[in-house]
This record gives C-alpha cells, structure tokens and sequence, in this order.
C-alpha cells in the first residue's frame, strides 16, 4: 500500500528498505500512499472514535506490526483560541497549537515514535541522529522505551540545556562535535551509510515525515474536519512544514477536507536560506556558512528537506519570512504574558513572523490562523530568565511587600 519515493526522479524503494537517499539520483525520499486502497483500509477502521494522538492515525502511517509500536501517548496537543492576542493584532481567528505539550516537550516526538517504531519492526539495535537540541531529546527517551542504543552528535557552541540535560538522562551517548549542525549531520549521514547496524533518525528519515504530518491531521479534527486558512511555522531543518503539508494534502486527498491552508514559513534572519529563496524566487537555496541565533532549534543554515519545504510553501500559495532575535523574544514575552503560553524562542518566530506579516499588510485579518510552537519554553529557561525582570528582593515585612506590590507609599513604610 506505500513505498518510499525519491522526491526527484520518482524511484520506487520497498516500504522496509533501509535507505536515506535515492540510489539513482541522490535526492531524499518521501512516503507515498495507494489511496484507494487506504481509503478502503480507514472504511473498516474505527479510527474515528480513538483518543486525539498520533497512533489515532495508525492506519495513515506506514508501519506493519501494531505489537511493535513505541510510544509516550505523544500527539493530542491543544490548538489554543488566542482571542487576546487576536485582539491585539487586530485578528478574527487565532490560534496556537502548542507541540510543547507533547512527552519530550516538542513536535520532534511525533516523529519519533514513528521512526523508532520502524527501527524496531526492521530489527536494528541502534540508532543516531545530529541535533541542536529537541531531536536528541526525542530520539533518546523513544530509544529508552524500546531498549534500543542511542547517540547523538551536537554542535559545539551554545545548546540550551533543558534539551541536552534530556538526552544525557535518557541514556544517550552524546558526542559534541566542533562545528556547526550541518557538519554533524554530514558525519552521521556517513555513519549510518557505512554501519548499516545503525539507523538514521534525522528527518532525512521518510518516517520521521509520517509521524509529523499528524500535526496536520490533528488541526482538521480540532476544528470540526476543517482546515484553516493559514499555518505558520518555524523553519529550520525544514521537515516540518513539509511534513504537516503532507497531512493536509493527504487529508484532502480522501475526502475529510475541502480546503487547504497556505502554509507560511518562519526563519530566525541569522539562519534562513528557505525564506530568502521564497523571497527571491529562487528554485534553490544558499546556504548560510555560520548560522546564528538566539533560537536554536532553527540555527541551521542547510536545511536537508529545503526542497519539501519550497514545494510546500508555493503549492500552497504560502510565504516565508524572516524575523530578528528581537522580535523573537519580543514575541516570546507577549505569548506568554497575553496568552498563559510559554513556548522556547524557536517555537515563539511563528509568532514573531505573524506579527510582521499583519504590520507589513500580508495577512487578511478575516483569516481562521494556525500558529505552530515547536517547543516547551523550559527548554531553554536561560533565556527566559535573562530577557525578564529580576526577583525583587525585600525584609520579610508586611509593609516592605505592600510597598513592592504599590499598596503602600514609601513614606508610610519608613515611618514605620
């Protein structure tokens, strides 16, 4: 019923063939479903009426033996109204769907607990992968539950510590390389080539892509099988926007869906080679030698699914934008303090995008809008502490904390 599919030369792989890329042309591979036959598959389903997850959509997903799956009950995160940010920006419909809430704290584990269920069904005993930070929390905790060998390869320079002290309790060999991601991606693109023994779990892996593109599905069900007018996600790697565009479509391939949103990508301005290809046209990107941002979940500047994530923003009538550090936090704070929503910087640039696309006239203010954070703000709480304001410090006095809290002038407390 499926089978990997170079995304170039439509070379056709075996669904339980271990290979990354295309053997005839080089390119990455994607899952491509019979419908007819899916469609057939969900009729005797009782998909419907599963709890709001990932596994809910078990028979979408390209996985053979059900007794194999590893999961955390990951998926069924909330799609928050965000009526007081809407109003602040002058919007109809507004909201947020929070990935944070997911196990490990981000969307990777969507992807996760279908890449490491496919390692299990295909009997590899380790598995690796090369992060900024949420893909080797993810890996290593779905590693663990499935009692599999885990390592992961992380770029020197800053990596927020709420994702790294993840990986290291999890059990995973973390192994910080001096570069940047990319170069630890190139090594364990290698690894894996050379030691068949290891499976590769970056998202160059197809069945990563499967489990992700449930987000997609979710938001259909969330709003009453519908789709929204506009998604707007952070861009790094570029899998997931690629990812929850396949959702869409494939929802809207069966029948559960008329429309489909534009899809609408965010890159920190240090790192975004996705954006400024959109902006300039382009069919290609440039990478960006030395990424830097404060977001680091996205500070990688050779996206490895760029060409999914071009494909998805122009089939979809989307765009891309760019956003600075500034902005990022700026929208960080607001969403957090308008909303009740604390998400990591990556996760807050779909926010700052949106802010600039509704300032720079690009967005219709009737538009039924997604915004997708990527990540719990505990991430990286280095971050949030620096950029808030400081505990004020006081006697242990009743009058001292009337004063810090405005209830009392400060002659009244001095007189006492």
């Amino acid at each position: 019923m499926a089978n990997q599919v170079c995304i170039n030369c439509g070379s056709k792989y075996e669904i339980d063939e271990i290979v990354y890329f295309c053997r005839k042309c080089g390119d990455i591979l994607e899952i491509k479903y019979d419908y007819g036959e899916l469609s057939k598959a969900l009729k005797r389903s009782d998909w419907r009426n599963a709890p709001l997850s990932v596994w809910r959509y078990r028979d979408f997903m390209p996985i053979n033996d059900p007794t194999k799956i590893v999961s955390l009950n990951e998926g069924g995160t909330g799609l928050h109204p965000c009526m007081r940010l809407a109003k602040h920006l002058g919007l109809r419909e507004l909201y947020v769907k929070n990935e944070g809430e997911n196990p490990t704290g981000s969307f990777k584990d969507r992807g996760m607990t279908v890449g490491v269920t496919k390692a299990v069904e295909l009997g590899v005993k380790s598995v690796i992968c090369a992060s900024t930070g949420n893909t080797s929390a993810s890996l290593a905790a779905y590693a663990a539950k499935a009692g599999l060998q885990c390592a992961v390869l992380i770029p020197t320079g800053k990596i927020a510590y709420g994702k790294l002290s993840q990986a290291m309790i999890y059990g995973a060999k973390v192994i910080q390389v001096r570069g940047n991601f990319d170069q630890a991606l190139d090594i364990v693109l290698k690894l894996s080539e050379k030691h068949r023994t290891i499976y590769l779990l970056n998202s160059v892996n197809p069945f990563r892509i499967e489990g992700q593109k449930s987000l997609g599905y979710e938001i259909c069900d969330q709003l009453n099988q519908q789709a929204p007018d506009r998604v707007i996600v952070p861009v790094g790697n570029a899998g997931n926007i690629s990812a929850i565009w396949k959702g869409f479509k494939e929802f809207h391939e069966l029948g559960f869906v008329k429309g489909l949103p534009k899809m609408t990508g965010i890159q920190a301005a240090g790192a975004a080679p996705i954006a400024q290809a959109i902006k300039t046209g382009s069919d290609t990107i440039v990478p960006v030698a030395a990424p830097e941002t404060v977001a680091t979940a996205i500070r990688i500047g050779a996206p490895v699914s760029w060409k999914k994530a071009l494909n998805a923003i122009r089939e979809s009538k989307g765009t891309a934008e760019t956003v600075t550090d500034e902005e990022i936090l700026s929208a960080q704070k607001l969403l957090a303090r308008v909303e009740g929503l604390f998400v990591e910087p990556a996760s807050a640039s779909s926010i700052a995008g949106l802010i600039k696309l509704v300032e720079n006239g690009l967005i219709d203010k009737d538009e039924r809008i997604v915004c997708v954070t990527t990540g719990h703000g505990l991430k990286d709480p280095d971050t949030a502490v620096k950029m808030s304001e400081k505990p004020v410090e006081v006697d242990a006095e009743m009058a001292a904390i009337e004063y810090v809290l405005g209830l009392k002038r400060a002659m009244e407390v001095v007189a006492r």
